[in-house]
């Protein structure tokens, strides 16, 4: 009898228990923190120890209200996202268009080949330049049912968009959000040093590439090794290969609504400062106007709505986890207490090692603060004079972060959005970590020789 796979609900579940046992025992403490008018920073050196703050039974049980609470806003976008979608498909159009492009596909194996790895860059692109993070949720919706009607699994479907954008934001060279960010508090100009930022960039990109084609080529081989296959064949989002989806003038005007939503919406977030709010309205409106063109009924369209949105309810609970554990920490007040001492801790090792510390600790941090721009306010007003200290330039700090930041978000539970995805894919975390670890090793490996150069090699200035 196979073992059944814990939920992600219970996985999460015991992590909170481990971090409510855990302001038990870490010493509480705190930073001053000062405001820059948009974000609370912290004042370095100000840490100072504080009255012990454990977390009881009913802080524990009360914790995923809270999170449900604090992460409403992105719960809330899931959940319409979800809706939206499911009208949006009630028409079949996006549908449609993947059988085209199937058929396409077998027509021409060399487009297959080609496609995947286009994609990736595409959305690895949009993580490096404004930041693609949230947004990934609504492309999981189309890139697995794409990779299943390819003859792949639900992982790839993920990947393709989560990991793709995941490695763009790591290496990102004009993200507002972490590098514009970082680097204004470490007064460095504006996305300086982009050269060696695009470098990286380009670098971490090919790791999902030929990691996901290498992966693809073993499935085409023999489709049973991948860790979904039984959980895929019971999916209900198989395009039917039997009976054709006609490709109808009221299916493409709706597809081409669809793309130029998503250009709106790549407008929107770099140069209107749209978020959570405006995407979401997008995409509501995109579905109402859909419903319009496809002449569906009212009562249908919303209850496509409603199905929708339930499909999507357990990634709505699971983000309220994930916050709630990050709500447990800083109630009990730990969280600065482990910057301060694992800050500090690689003081006196030399230049090329103490870089690699700060990219681990980066990394660890981000378990708690699984927020680019949240980590920068918190993390880079200590490491930025710590690295003059030990003689490693800002610029190279700012890269430390970014990789440490960037690249935990693909595996961290911790992660609304991580937990997020997972879970409106419907993977286990147990099985996407599984097969997520060899390439997490590769990233991290190559994040780390990454690094080596503008300690031993080069003056990565301005300072």
């Amino acid at each position: 009898m196979a073992k059944k796979i814990p939920h992600t609900l219970i996985i999460l579940t015991v992590i909170l228990i481990v971090f409510t046992g855990l302001t038990w025992i870490v010493p509480a403490g705190e930073f001053e923190r000062m405001s820059d008018g948009s974000r609370d920073i912290v004042v370095p050196g100000s840490y100072k120890v504080t009255e012990q703050s454990p977390q009881g039974f009913f802080d524990f049980f009360t914790s995923p209200i809270k999170g449900f609470i604090s992460a409403g806003q992105i719960i809330a976008f899931v959940l319409i996202v979800g809706g939206a979608f499911s009208v949006i498909n009630r028409s079949d159009a996006i549908n449609a268009a993947l059988q085209s492009l199937v058929r396409l596909c077998r027509k021409k194996p060399a487009f297959k080949k080609v496609i995947i790895p286009a994609l990736i860059i595409l959305f690895s692109l949009a993580g490096a330049t404004f930041g693609m993070s949230e947004e990934v949720i609504v492309f999981v919706l189309i890139t697995i049912p794409l990779s299943l009607a390819l003859g792949y699994d639900s992982l790839v479907g993920i990947a393709i968009p989560f990991v793709g954008a995941g490695a763009g934001f790591a290496g990102a060279f004009s993200n507002p959000f972490t590098v514009g960010i970082a680097q204004g508090i470490a007064e460095l100009p504006p996305f300086s040093g982009s050269g060696y930022r695009i470098l990286c960039w380009g670098i971490l990109t090919l790791v999902p590439i030929i990691f996901i084609m290498l992966y693809i080529r073993k499935l085409e081989k023999d489709p049973s090794i991948s860790p979904m296959y039984e959980m895929d064949q019971k999916r209900d989002n198989h395009l039917d290969e039997v009976d054709e989806i006609k490709f109808t003038m009221s299916r493409k005007i709706i597809l081409a609504l669809f793309f130029g939503a998503i250009a709106l919406l790549i407008y929107g977030v770099s140069n209107l400062g749209w978020y959570i709010n405006e995407i979401a309205g997008l995409f509501f409106a995109l579905a109402v106007v859909s419903a319009i063109v496809y002449r569906m009924a009212p009562n249908d369209a919303a209850e496509s709505f409603v199905d929708g949105a339930k499909d999507i309810l357990v990634a709505g609970l699971v983000i309220a986890f994930s916050k709630a554990i990050l709500i447990i920490a800083q109630d009990g007040k730990i969280l600065d207490t482990i910057l301060n001492s694992i800050a500090y801790s690689v003081e006196d090792l030399p230049s090329y090692i103490s870089v690699q510390a700060m990219f681990l600790v980066q990394s660890f941090l981000n378990l708690f603060v699984p927020s680019g721009s949240g980590q920068a306010a918190l993390t880079m007003p200590i490491m930025s004079p710590l690295s003059d200290l030990l003689g490693i330039s800002r610029q190279t700090a700012v890269l430390a972060f970014q990789f440490g930041d960037g690249l935990t978000n693909l595996i961290i539970p911790t992660s609304g959005v991580t937990m997020g995805v997972l879970a409106m894919g419907q993977v286990p975390y147990n099985k996407w970590m599984k097969w997520m670890l060899p390439m997490m090793i590769i990233f991290f490996l190559i994040a780390m020789l990454l690094l080596i150069p503008p300690v031993m090699f080069f003056d990565w200035g301005p300072f």
